[in-house]
């Protein structure tokens, strides 16, 4: 299916579509900051917290938290090994499985980076200034979307 340019509804893509990254491009301009006063890139930072919140993954599950592939996430999972941040061990339900946690150190830098994040306290400015009505259906609509992007299966 080719798309025309000027039909008004495929403009109301581009629309959400520019929305959506700005957004997103904002916030992780903001969390990039935060990862590189801590000497870290915004994704290792975002596995960091990720671990934080949900302790011991394996790498596909943490792969999937954010979105993201499994050698992806591998690369990023060596380099915070190295790092002494989080560390790997086998699954003892499945050798195969490999489960990542995070050091002692590790949670200490997560702990820190979320007291001085940039991004929550833009976010929670931002939201601030929004009602509680304006919030929550901002959230429902987000989830309709993603629901019905899931859905159309491409």
């Amino acid at each position: 299916m080719e798309l025309n340019f000027n039909d008004p509804k495929v403009k109301r893509v581009q629309e959400v579509y520019q929305s959506l990254w700005a957004i997103n491009k904002t916030t992780a301009k903001f969390t990039s900051k935060n990862a590189e006063s801590f000497g870290l890139t915004l994704q290792q930072l975002s596995i960091l917290n990720t671990l934080f919140a949900f302790p011991e993954l394996t790498q596909q599950e943490l792969a999937e938290r954010l979105v993201s592939s499994k050698s992806t996430i591998s690369v990023g999972v060596d380099k915070l090994v190295k790092m002494g941040l989080i560390e790997r061990n086998y699954s003892e339900k499945d050798r195969r499985e490999v489960q990542v946690s995070l050091t002692v150190k590790g949670e200490e830098v997560s702990k820190r980076s979320s007291k001085r994040s940039i991004s929550y306290k833009a976010m929670l400015y931002a939201l601030e200034k929004m009602s509680d009505d304006d919030i929550q259906a901002l959230l429902r609509i987000q989830r309709e979307l993603l629901d019905r992007l899931v859905e159309s299966g491409y």
